[in-house]
């Protein structure tokens, strides 16, 4: 019996075409691969939403939200066993992130995009929504969070990132590798996601910044994020946690405002840790209060801390989030 699998597109390269003159790659007037729709109804049955077709870097909170409460609608409503979603790959991890935190079913939900447009040369995007649907109608997907499909690999969205900037193997899962396979014949899972979390919110109004620690940095822009006002903080901090001597202060004066500050490491391996007790040193910075996440980039540290902030005020509960 097929499954009813809903697939929203949301648009990106996956539904550009390339211009034959000028060779720019943008948003045509229909999306390609809804005229695919019929073909891919051998593999299940399905529903096609189109809330929005915009470039991935035109993808806010306010966008990921409307997929959000799309996803929650239908699954009250028209009984489907699964979500495909076709997305821009630049904020591609990013989406996939949000709605793993704050979408709590147990259905699979894949995220899938493409790194060549409809007309290019082994264009990729008609094959991975195949696999997406593939993956979405099989019952070992579920209860394993969000998943991110694509190149004939199965995601994690907490742990994919994208690599490259056009290899169509971009999207890896650094420290772990990804969790599944599809081959011709199957689907085939070989670890799992060990804990799943997620967050009951409806709305996101907090602002947080995102910014790379670099050698001499100072307290020059820690200080201007706290003068605008921003309710929190992510630093890709040097190494295992740490920063120039310099940047300290700024740091404090956030704390002390109560602007929460959580260090990720600027490194795509390993988790950032309270170890050296030097000047800017992650155990001064840990005693300063600032909040150390496991192992997240800092792309997906600021989801976290906007959901964290929109789910609570307290920021010892908002620690406790990120040691998750």
């Amino acid at each position: 019996m097929k499954k009813t699998i809903l697939i929203i597109h949301t648009g990106g390269t996956i539904s550009m075409s390339e211009d034959a003159v000028t060779g720019a790659v943008k948003p045509g007037e229909h999306n390609p691969l809804t005229e695919k729709t019929k073909a891919l109804t051998e593999l299940a049955n399905i529903i096609v939403e189109e809330p929005f077709n915009l470039p991935s870097p035109h993808i806010t909170t306010t966008e990921m939200l409307v997929l959000k409460n799309l996803i929650e609608m239908h699954f009250h409503k028209s009984q489907i066993d699964g979500v495909v979603i076709t997305h821009g790959t630049d904020t591609l991890e990013e989406t996939a992130y949000f709605l793993d935190l704050t979408v709590h079913i147990d259905i699979p939900i894949i995220v899938t995009g493409a790194m060549r447009s409809s007309n290019e040369i082994g264009s990729d995007g008609l094959y991975n929504l195949i696999e997406s649907i593939r993956v979405a109608s099989n019952d070992e997907a579920k209860s394993k969070g969000v998943l991110v499909v694509l190149n004939d690999e199965i995601h994690t969205a907490k742990n994919v990132t994208k690599t490259h900037t056009s290899n169509v193997s971009t999207f890896q899962s650094p420290q772990y590798g990804p969790i599944g396979i599809i081959t011709k014949r199957g689907i085939v899972f070989h670890h799992a996601p060990t804990n799943q979390e997620c967050y009951n919110i409806s709305t996101i109004t907090k602002r947080v910044a995102l910014m790379k620690a670099y050698a001499g940095m100072d307290s020059t822009l820690l200080d201007a994020i706290k003068d605008l006002k921003y309710d929190g903080v992510v630093i890709e901090a040097l190494g295992q946690g740490n920063l120039p001597p310099a940047a300290v202060d700024g740091v404090k004066r956030l704390i002390d405002n109560q602007v929460p500050v959580v260090l990720v490491s600027r490194c795509f391996n390993g988790i950032v840790q309270d170890i050296y007790g030097y000047d800017g040193g992650g155990k001064k910075l840990k005693e300063l209060g600032v909040i150390f996440s496991n192992g997240l980039n800092g792309q997906k540290a600021r989801l976290k801390l906007l959901i964290a902030l929109s789910y609570t005020s307290n920021i010892k509960e908002v620690e406790e989030i990120f040691l998750h």
